[in-house]
């Protein structure tokens, strides 16, 4: 990979991309919600090349592999170290795999293949609800910045259906069975997400109950968007933020140098590189490179300039002028850099709730709490949950000697919370760890 195509890989994180993935198997029929003997459920879920990855729902999770002398035997969270479970699959005409020695029978789910239209875009999404006949609360899924087709990765789309909720997931223009072009524009993705909440609606017929987003990471910009076009019952956000994309990438620029020691001197020196980048990002030509290439000059000797992390910055400092052309060609994708979620945010009456990791260091929860809290506090119906030792995506997380974060789970209580807000019950604490605010009465 070239170092301009590395860079734009990257910049595709810019305000948070879950973990990495490509592109899976077509098809893989173990992929499902299994029953065990003991009466718990384990989802089967694709991962990388020939894997798959199972999740329980109190948030444990861990990978296998499907081929090999090491297929079955499963591994931590993201760690590669084992974990103890081991996954046998049988044949797929029967419906079953073995867990750890037990029996497990695949779940029925009602599942309802759809394309749909969005601004003369013809998008592919899925339907999933639990078994039965009456009315259901439906979760919209929406996407963070990744490229990867949601209706192959995206879990949520059985683990709701587990707890009784129904799930509507649809691949982002642009990627997966999607057409269109790719873009980060959040007006676009924010139509796309009410022409999915609609065809939800039509699929579901009479089994439609409340209907709600769910905005992991870059959807929290789309989610209060999308409800602002057209009136839904609730709005869940995971690890997204109510502050713009470059004040994200100047916090986390900040929190990082913070965690390595460096003063207030560094750290003003820093922001004055971060804003270098951001204007080289928003306008990539020879006269901005070269302001850029002067600041960069002016710092890189610093001891914090190799600490220097933020959120896309570090993905600009060691651009060369020759890959200048080629890398502006190929970050186009419209990001809002200047776009304040919070006129959206405050415009809505319609229940909110925001699911905050405490130690992420990609989109830094703190001031966007804190937002949150003085529009709590002004009457608006937003509850917070913040997960102590959690980084993005709401996940706990094992460090290195090296200063590297390996995520093992997602915490316990985060899907219950998210359940209970979807059906429109008081949240009645705990879940898990996280510290939660609800709105006053």
């Amino acid at each position: 990979m070239t170092r301009t195509r590395a860079l734009f890989a990257a910049l595709l994180c810019a305000s948070g991309c879950l973990a990495a993935q490509t592109t899976p198997p077509e098809g893989d029929c173990h992929v499902g919600l299994y029953a065990l003997a003991d009466h718990s459920l384990v989802d089967i879920g694709q991962s990388v090349g020939s894997s798959l990855r199972w999740r329980r729902l109190d948030g444990r999770t861990g990978v296998f592999a499907t081929e090999g002398p090491e297929a079955g035997l499963s591994q931590l969270g993201w760690t590669g170290q084992p974990d103890g479970h081991r996954i046998t699959l049988a044949d797929c005409a029967t419906n079953e795999i073995g867990w750890d020695g037990q029996r497990g029978q695949r779940v029925p789910l009602e599942l309802k293949e759809t394309r749909f239209d969005s601004a003369g875009t013809s998008l592919a999404g899925r339907l999933v609800l639990p078994a039965g006949h009456g009315p259901v609360p439906i979760v919209v899924l929406l996407h963070g910045s990744e490229r990867d087709a949601a209706t192959s990765f995206n879990a949520l789309q059985r683990l709701f259906p587990a707890s009784g909720i129904g799930a509507f997931v649809y691949d982002k223009r642009g990627t997966g069975r999607s057409q269109g072009r790719y873009t980060q524009d959040y007006e676009l993705l924010a139509r796309d997400a009410v022409a999915a909440m609609h065809e939800a609606r039509r699929l579901a017929g009479a089994r439609a109950g409340r209907i709600g987003y769910q905005g992991p990471s870059q959807g929290g910009w789309v989610a209060p968007l999308a409800a602002k076009l057209e009136p839904v019952d609730f709005v869940m956000v995971s690890f997204g933020l109510a502050v713009s994309v470059l004040e994200e990438d100047r916090s986390a620029v900040l929190l990082n140098l913070e965690a390595k020691g460096h003063g207030a001197q560094s750290k003003a020196e820093a922001l004055e590189m971060a804003d270098a980048c951001a204007a080289l990002l928003m306008r990539p030509t020879p006269e901005v490179f070269d302001r850029f290439d002067a600041v960069r000059a002016r710092y890189r000797n610093k001891p914090w300039f190799a600490d220097m992390h933020g959120n896309f910055s570090f993905m600009l400092l060691g651009l060369k002028k020759d890959d200048l052309a080629a890398f502006a060609r190929q970050v186009d994708f419209e990001v809002p850099f200047h776009y304040d979620p919070m006129a959206a945010i405050a415009a809505l009456r319609t229940p909110q709730l925001w699911v905050l990791a405490q130690d992420d260091v990609d989109a830094p929860s703190a001031e966007t709490a804190r937002r949150l809290a003085l529009l709590r506090m002004a009457g608006h119906p937003i509850a917070t949950a913040m997960f102590p030792a959690t980084e993005h995506g709401i996940y706990e997380y094992a460090t290195q000697p090296d200063g590297q974060r390996l995520s093992t789970r997602q915490p316990e209580g985060y899907l219950r919370l998210m359940v209970d807000f979807a059906r429109g019950q008081p949240l009645k604490p705990p879940y898990g760890t996280a510290a939660l605010a609800t709105p006053f009465h």
